[in-house]
């Protein structure tokens, strides 16, 4: 599967954000007070449990834009899966600047691959079917762009960038509409011919009204593996079939296996646990 990586004028926002959050007024006391400007060391960031790695790029963009001369020579890539104690890469030069730039470098590189690492658990799980894992907008602020990345690298694809990607008629959206038929029409009539019609639906009879109108895609919400099924029979190829709600790796197999498309998870991107990763010196 090709994963391209971001452009850099994407992510060098972020970062310059980020250390200049962490160098406040008056940058790294600590450092600057002991380290001295000619001290130059060689460290490693390695692994301390197994996962999947996503975020180098902006872990070496936290090095280099405290100080280029900083040298980063990576041995696992973005995607690559690692078991403790493994290399992920050599940072050497100045040891002022890698010492700052430490903490930015690795709550990028933590926080993505504890992404990764949570979507390649769920893919590992449903291997075998025809389901595809995607995320959600349900992305923290400001970092949607990488954490849907940090979902590819694990194996997984992209729902949504934003509400200018497609239209997706929720609950709130029918209840104010009146309903399912009127919420569709509304939507065929006022959007281009290039955009794609989605609707949640949390019954059959919602999702056989659905049918009638013509839509490209269902999301069945909180159904069990049973009634999923039957959805997935009733759609009968006419709509793309994504299941979401309570999606776990003990759950995930069971809603693949009714032969939906796509299974959307959230908590990849709000709730994934960080993958321990450390910056240890050499020598």
């Amino acid at each position: 599967m090709n994963r391209p990586p971001l452009p850099r004028i994407m992510l060098e926002p972020l970062v310059r954000s980020a250390l200049l959050e962490d160098l406040g007024r008056a940058g790294d006391l600590t450092t600057d007070a002991i380290v001295p400007v000619e001290a130059r060391v060689e460290t490693v960031l390695v692994a301390r449990q197994p996962g999947v790695i996503a975020g180098l790029d902006l872990a070496r963009l936290a090095f280099k834009l405290i100080d280029p001369a900083i040298d980063i020579s990576i041995a696992k890539a973005d995607g690559a899966a690692v078991a403790p104690g493994d290399l992920i890469a050599t940072v050497s030069g100045p040891a002022r600047g890698i010492l700052t730039a430490e903490r930015v470098a690795l709550n990028f590189l933590g926080h993505l691959s504890g992404i990764a690492s949570a979507t390649a658990s769920i893919v590992a799980a449903i291997k075998g079917t025809k389901a595809q894992i995607v995320c959600t907008r349900k992305t923290t602020p400001g970092l949607r762009a990488v954490e849907k990345y940090a979902v590819r690298m694990g194996g997984g694809h992209n729902h949504r960038f934003g509400l200018d990607d497609a239209v997706l008629i929720k609950d709130n959206h029918v209840a104010i509409a009146g309903s399912v038929t009127e919420a569709l029409k509304r939507a065929q009539q006022n959007v281009g011919h290039l955009v794609k019609i989605e609707l949640e639906v949390d019954s059959l009879e919602q999702l056989a009204e659905a049918l009638d109108i013509g839509v490209d895609a269902v999301l069945l919400d909180n159904m069990g593996p049973e009634m999923l099924a039957k959805a997935v029979a009733m759609v009968a190829g006419r709509a793309i079939t994504e299941a979401s709600g309570r999606v776990t790796p003990q759950t995930a197999p069971a809603i693949a296996a009714s032969g939906v498309d796509l299974i959307s998870i959230g908590w990849l991107t709000h709730s994934a646990a960080v993958l321990d990763i450390g910056l240890d010196f050499r020598g």
